[in-house]
């Protein structure tokens, strides 16, 4: 099989940290009370945690810590040789992610990834405005539509696409691919559909299965 799209989550795949909201939590100085909220209402009212963390916890905030974390979190080794392989093999690229939309550009701009799919918390002012558009949400059937138009648009198979994930929140989606990685992921039931594992935190171990 000749892949032409690869997607890819980015917390825990691309990023070392899992969680990037959970680190802007500890940012703000709201982890306890965030990581209690994320617990509550991540997998069964995304709109709820929006509302109690953004438009409440959050709001009026200075938007500095957000944009340090931005740029510091750290990528997982073998990132570049993973995009350098996918650039020379003309592979399309997409990062497909319930993270930030701001971070997720800083990976497009430094890795010339092709396509682009997050959340965004909105800063006006300086401030975090207590308002946050997530057309990926917590992931889950997101992703999975998302990848769907996006090989529409692409014109090729879904089984021609592959994707590397590490959470329970990619199990839709790798479902939906011709090859699942699961990649450094504490999740059993990820692993127990994914095609392929990767057990480690060294992403160009991934490339075995891609080529």
């Amino acid at each position: 099989m000749k892949y032409k799209l690869i997607c890819f989550d980015l917390d825990g795949v691309i990023f070392k940290e899992p969680n990037f909201w959970l680190e802007l939590h500890k940012k703000f100085g709201t982890f306890e009370k965030g990581k209690k909220l994320t617990e509550e209402h991540l997998h069964n009212d995304y709109e709820k945690l929006v509302e109690e963390v953004v438009s409440k916890l959050w709001k009026g905030r200075d938007a500095g810590p957000y944009y340090e974390l931005v740029n510091s979190v750290e990528y997982n080794k073998g990132v570049k040789d993973v995009f350098d392989f996918i650039k020379k093999n003309k592979i399309i690229s997409a990062i497909v992610s319930s993270s930030s939309i701001d971070v997720v550009k800083r990976v497009k701009r430094d890795f010339q990834v092709d396509y682009i799919f997050a959340n965004k918390l909105v800063i006006k002012d300086g401030k975090v405005s207590g308002e946050f558009v997530w057309p990926i949400g917590a992931g889950k059937e997101n992703k999975t539509r998302i990848i769907r138009e996006l090989c529409k648009k692409l014109g090729i198979k879904t089984d021609e696409c592959i994707y590397v994930g590490d959470s329970d929140v990619d199990i839709e989606a790798f479902k939906e691919v011709g090859l699942s990685i699961a990649f450094n992921s504490d999740s059993d039931e990820l692993k127990k559909v994914a095609t392929c594992v990767v057990n480690n935190n060294n992403l160009s171990e991934i490339l075995k299965y891609v080529k």
